[in-house]
């Protein structure tokens, strides 16, 4: 059975910026989380693995960051997930009192699960804008994202 995709209405041209990308957002989280569900993962789990496969042995406050949650979540995800058998925590090799995470091999296949479903998610984004469109709207989110945070 395919994957049921909704039109949103149009966003009115009197939206602010920063509502249009809250719709955008909204509507590439929906998406995702949908996609990514049959594999057994959250979104946040999703997002958490992902980043531990590009950086292993990760401290929770470094992956905390990286996924734009606190600490405290990150903890919360962390205990789950290793209780799930997806990641393991181990002490770092000279700061003891530092735990790396690591995936395991469970949650590798549940990554890849995932990312085999949440691809198409990006490949129906990619698919409406050209190479240069999509190489200006990256420059320009960055810029965005930059304009607010020294404002």
């Amino acid at each position: 059975m395919g994957a049921v995709t909704h039109r949103s209405a149009p966003v009115p041209s009197d939206h602010s910026v920063g509502m249009v990308l809250k719709r955008a957002d909204q509507s590439l989280l929906r998406a995702k989380s949908t996609a990514i569900k049959p594999s057994g993962l959250t979104l946040p789990q999703y997002v958490a693995l992902a980043e531990l496969d590009r950086h292993p042995g990760v401290t929770a406050a470094a992956l905390a960051r990286a996924c734009l949650v606190t600490p405290q979540a990150m903890t919360v995800a962390l205990t789950s997930m290793q209780e799930q058998g997806l990641i393991e925590r181990s002490p770092h090799p000279r700061h003891h009192n530092v735990l790396e995470v690591r995936l395991t091999d469970v949650g590798r296949q549940a990554l890849d699960a995932a990312r085999r479903r949440a691809e198409p998610v990006e490949q129906r984004i990619a698919h409406e804008f050209s190479a240069e469109e999509l190489i200006s709207l990256r420059s320009m989110l960055v810029r965005f994202i930059e304009a607010v945070e020294t404002g």
